[in-house]
C-alpha cells in the first residue's frame, strides 16, 4: 500500500474537518470531489455555495455534500471580526481592519481552526505561501516549544530503493530562506518528528552538503556542521549525522566509501537542506524527472494543522495534503 493510501486510511479512523479557502479554483472543486467520495475527511468550502456550486457543474462535480459558508453571509462573522482584533489590538489592529480582514477567505477560514469550528486549513492553491502563514501565524501562532516555523515535503519515489523504501521527508525546501546554524538544527529536529509521526518509522537525518566530513571547506560547510552539533546537544535521542553530500546520506556502497562507520550514511530518510535554494530546487527536480508524488509544502511548528501548496499543485495534489492534515489533526 502506497504512503498516501495508508494515510487516507489513518484519517478515516477518526474523521477530522478541514477547510478549504480556495472554493473558486477548480482544482479545489475536483480535490473535494474525490474526498468525499473515498470519505477520509469533512470539508468546509469558503466561499458563495452559488457560485461554488456553478463552479463544480462546469466539470460534473459533486460537491453538495460539503459545508459552504460564505463570510459574507454568516452568522459568525460578527463574532470571529471581534475575535480577531482582541488578538491583534495590541499589533495595531482597528476594527475597521478586523472586518476587512474577515472577508478574506484565508482569514475567515483560519479563524474557524482557532475556535475549533475546522480541524485544519489547507492553502495555497492560488496563494502565495505568505498569504497562507500570515493568517495562521497572527491567529494559531506557533506550537508550544517551537522555535521556528518550517516547511517540508513527504516525497514518495516509484521504484525507489533508497530512503523509506522510496518516501523521504524534505526540509526546508518552502519557507525559511538561508537558515543560520541555529534555525537549521531546528528544521532537523522538527522534521525528524514530522517523518515519524506520519511515516511511522524510525527517522534517519541526513545534514546535507556539498561536502561530506571535512572533503571541502567553506562558511557553507561549517554551518551543516554546526547545526549537526547543535541537534545531537538538544536531541541527542535522534539518529542524525553531517556533513553529508546526497550520494553519502542515501547510498549504502557510497556510505561506507564517503563516511565509514556513520550510523546514518546509506540509510537516510529524512533529508536537511542547508537553504531553501537546494531544498526547493530538490524537491522540484525529483517531483519532475523522477515521477515522485510530492505532498506539500507541510508546514510544522504552527499550534494547529495549517499546510501549504505550491501553485502549481494539482487536484490529487489537493488531496493528498488534505489526508496529511487530517492526520495531523488526529494527534
Amino acid at each position: 500500500m502506497s504512503f498516501i493510501e495508508e494515510i487516507k486510511n489513518r484519517a478515516r479512523k477518526e474523521i477530522k474537518t478541514i477547510a478549504l479557502p480556495e472554493s473558486n479554483d477548480i482544482r479545489t472543486l475536483e480535490a473535494v470531489d474525490k474526498i468525499l467520495k473515498e470519505n477520509f475527511a469533512k470539508v468546509i468550502l469558503i466561499g458563495n455555495e452559488k457560485s461554488i456550486l456553478e463552479l463544480a457543474k462546469t466539470k460534473n462535480l459533486d460537491v453538495a455534500k460539503a459545508t459552504m459558508i460564505d463570510p459574507k453571509e454568516s452568522t459568525e462573522y460578527e463574532e470571529y471580526v471581534e475575535k480577531f482584533y482582541e488578538l491583534r489590538k495590541e499589533k495595531g489592529m482597528t476594527i475597521e481592519k478586523a472586518k476587512e480582514l474577515m472577508l478574506d477567505p484565508v482569514y475567515f477560514a483560519m479563524m474557524m481552526v482557532k475556535l475549533g469550528k475546522a480541524d485544519g486549513l489547507v492553502s495555497g492553491a492560488a496563494h502565495s505561501t505568505a498569504d497562507t502563514l500570515r493568517p495562521a501565524l497572527q491567529i494559531l501562532k506557533t506550537a508550544p516549544g517551537t522555535k521556528l516555523v518550517s516547511a517540508f515535503f513527504v516525497m514518495c519515489v516509484p521504484d525507489c530503493e533508497y530512503g523509506e523504501n522510496g518516501t523521504f521527508v524534505f526540509a526546508d525546501s518552502g519557507l525559511n530562506e538561508n537558515p543560520n546554524a541555529d534555525q537549521l538544527s531546528e528544521i532537523a529536529i522538527s522534521s525528524s518528528k514530522s517523518f515519524e509521526s506520519l511515516v511511522g518509522k524510525k527517522s534517519n537525518v541526513a545534514m546535507l552538503s556539498y561536502s561530506t566530513y571535512g572533503s571541502a571547506k567553506s562558511e557553507l560547510v561549517d554551518k551543516v556542521v554546526e547545526a549537526t552539533k547543535l541537534v545531537k546537544e538538544k536531541a541527542p535521542e535522534l539518529s542524525v549525522d553531517g556533513e553529508l553530500q546526497l550520494d553519502a546520506a542515501i547510498v549504502p556502497t557510497v556510505a561506507k566509501s564517503k563516511a565509514p562507520g556513520s550510523s546514518v550514511a546509506g540509510k537516510a530518510n529524512t533529508l536537511v537542506f542547508p537553504d531553501l535554494n537546494t531544498g526547493n530546487i530538490a524537491y522540484k527536480l525529483v517531483q519532475r524527472l523522477a515521477k515522485a508524488e510530492a505532498y506539500g509544502p507541510l508546514c510544522q511548528g504552527i499550534a494547529k494543522p495549517v499546510n501549504d501548496l505550491s501553485r502549481g499543485c494539482s487536484a490529487e495534489d489537493i488531496v493528498g495534503v488534505v489526508a496529511i492534515t487530517a492526520v495531523q489533526a488526529q494527534m
